[in-house]
């Protein structure tokens, strides 16, 4: 007996990778032979090779984007989110191998439960899975330019004076966060309407920097470029000879001049009010205000631990660094490795209210938390939600409110405490590590105060 998978999330760091060795470890247990194919940041990796399809009486896609089935056809495929892999992996190897039971071979693809089911939550999740490839795809460039800015910073001070200094400025400033933008939109496109997408969303993202529209800009010129783009694919019919200028000549010409004409003379204009409002709001924020927004964008990090809620204020400060604003980034950060360390913590402190299994995961959790991996706590909350996550919720607040109060900035989106070392990547260095110490423990001493033993 031989089953396959597939594993991805929008941002193919945790999730994929968590979900890959739940199944693993359910299919061992049950002596069931399954091999998983993770489609992560880094790529594919355990590629399922042709005889393995052929072998498979089942496949089991755990994944929140897009995943190509064509190669599956005649197999009985059940589709998830790549969270229900995560929840209970036991459950779905044997939901995949009763449809493999009664699948038939002319029968489609999907048995009719899972493409009911994978249909709900194409249309709910839709437009956040579309925000989320382009998110993913923005980070790289949004890491490595800060992180160069922040060494520009390092070696020549904070004018960045000097030939290395400028370089690194260059590349930093003048072309990852010149990319951010475009990026984003680009493949916020094309994962609605696939490669066309790719140009008109990024000659759209790349409108939105030139006229000030900032992140917000980019992503409605992504949404714009991949629904235009997508209407005309389905819309315009040539004779089968010319069916290859559609990719290469008619949809991104089309498209780009519809999106480039609405951003510059309809969207454009507004939005670029709305975004200037906005940096001024944020720059200007003081006392109450910045620990409010603190600790709300705290809280939405620990609420559901890398999920819609958590990834709407992870995009919300990676956006907002392209416009030199970075304390919310700062709090975002301090937020979103509490939750982990704070379970490791309680692990620690309290070993008799946990089992031998919550407490390896607690040592997981800890690394996990100081990579800033917030779904480090998934395994904690899923187990006793009721009170993990308003406990988690509860110490994620206290480190983002604190983190603005002290009026931290960072500079990188992403590496936990890998990045604190780096000269001029965190301002405020001593408070912003009280900060997020403050959050963990919160966070433990409420679980542990709530749970018995």
């Amino acid at each position: 007996m031989k089953i396959l998978a597939i594993t991805a999330c929008p941002t193919g760091v945790a999730h994929t990778y968590m979900a890959a060795e739940a199944l693993e470890k359910a299919a061992k247990e049950k002596e069931i032979e399954i091999k998983v194919e993770t489609q992560g940041s880094v790529g594919v990796e355990n590629e399922l090779t042709q005889e393995d399809i052929e072998e498979a009486k089942a496949i089991i896609i755990a994944a929140d984007t897009k995943v190509d089935r064509g190669r599956f056809a005649g197999k009985p495929i059940l589709s998830v989110a790549v969270g229900d892999a995560i929840k209970a992996p036991a459950e779905l190897i044997e939901e995949a191998l009763e449809e493999a039971k009664n699948f038939k071979g002319g029968q489609d693809v999907y048995s009719e439960v899972a493409n009911k089911k994978a249909e709900r939550r194409s249309q709910r999740t839709g437009p956040y899975k579309h925000l989320m490839n382009g998110v993913s795809r923005m980070i790289p460039f949004v890491v490595a330019g800060g992180l160069s800015i922040a060494l520009a910073f390092a070696f020549g001070g904070i004018h960045g004076e000097g030939a290395l200094a400028g370089a690194l400025m260059d590349i930093g400033g003048g072309a990852a966060f010149a990319l951010m933008v475009p990026i984003l939109a680009g493949f916020i496109a094309s994962s609605i309407a696939d490669r066309p997408g790719l140009a008109p969303g990024m000659i759209g993202g790349m409108l939105a920097v030139q006229i000030e529209a900032g992140f917000l800009g980019g992503i409605i010129a992504g949404f714009l470029a991949g629904y235009i783009t997508k209407w005309l694919k389905d819309n315009i019919k040539l004779p089968a000879t010319l069916q290859g200028l559609m990719p290469v000549l008619i949809l991104p010409l089309l498209s780009s001049l519809a999106v480039g004409l609405l951003m510059i003379f309809v969207i454009g204009p507004p939005v670029q009010s709305i975004m200037h409002s906005l940096e001024n709001w944020l720059q200007g924020m003081t006392g109450t205000n910045r620990v409010l927004l603190g600790i709300i964008l705290g809280a939405m990090m620990a609420f559901d631990m890398g999920g819609p809620v958590n990834k709407a204020a992870y995009a919300f400060g990676v956006g907002l660094l392209g416009s030199e604003i970075y304390a919310p980034m700062a709090a975002i950060m301090a937020a979103g490795m509490t939750p982990p360390l704070g379970l490791f913590l309680a692990t620690v402190i309290a070993p008799k209210k946990f089992d031998l299994q919550q407490k390896e995961a607690g040592k997981a959790a800890g690394v996990l938390g100081i990579s800033f991996i917030t779904e480090g706590a998934i395994p904690f909350a899923a187990a006793d939600p009721f009170r993990v996550i308003p406990s988690i919720m509860a110490g994620s607040a206290v480190a983002g409110g604190l983190s603005m109060l002290f009026n931290v900035s960072l500079r990188a989106p992403h590496g936990g405490i890998f990045v604190l070392a780096i000269p001029g990547a965190v301002s405020g260095l001593l408070m912003y590590t009280l900060s997020i110490i403050a959050g963990t423990v919160v966070t433990a001493l409420l679980i542990t105060s709530l749970k018995s033993k």
